[in-house]
């Protein structure tokens, strides 16, 4: 379910495989891209597959964000039917997954999962990029960038309890959870 929800937010970037038939699913288009990136094609989308996409992103000149995008699946030969048959059954697991898989999942998406990651404007900060107005409102105290990962993992837990998905409001929409 999870490996479902971080392909629909970028996270298929792995595989370099051959073109594959266009009635293919969601997870044959994982494991195509895995067995393209030259990783273990199992069809989840780990960090060791998040890490394969960054690189062949960087070495093909894509924009390197760790997404398995059009652009990405296309120059890993992955066939933009399979990409087309991602996102509905992306959509659907998220709505399936539990509360911590949602939000790892919004986590690759604000951040790549870095914790220490602060926005190029400054305002948004850490792994689930609070800004220190929400970060306070969870009960943090001084910088979310700087305060340990599980703390973090605490704060935007308490964040989901109050608020939901839509407190990640672009993200929440990439990984297919209702806002």
């Amino acid at each position: 379910m999870l490996a479902m929800s971080l392909f629909t937010a970028g996270a298929l970037a792995d595989q370099t495989a051959a073109p594959q038939p266009a009635a293919q699913s969601g997870a044959s288009a994982i494991k195509a891209a895995q067995q393209a990136l030259g990783v273990s094609a199992d069809g989840v989308v780990g960090s060791q597959t998040r890490a394969a996409v960054r690189r062949f992103q960087r070495a093909n000149g894509l924009l390197v964000d760790g997404v398995i995008g059009p652009q990405t699946l296309t120059a890993l030969g992955v066939s933009p039917a399979a990409a087309r048959s991602v996102p509905a059954a992306a959509n659907e697991a998220a709505k399936s997954t539990d509360a911590s898989s949602l939000l790892e999942a919004i986590a690759l998406c604000e951040s790549g999962g870095d914790p220490t990651l602060v926005s190029s404007s400054g305002r948004y900060r850490g792994k689930y990029q609070f800004d220190r107005a929400t970060w306070r409102s969870v009960g943090g105290n001084g910088d979310p960038a700087a305060a340990p990962e599980s703390e973090q993992d605490a704060r935007a837990s308490t964040l989901m309890d109050q608020r939901g998905p839509s407190a990640w409001p672009v993200c929440s929409k990439k990984v297919g959870a209702a806002s």
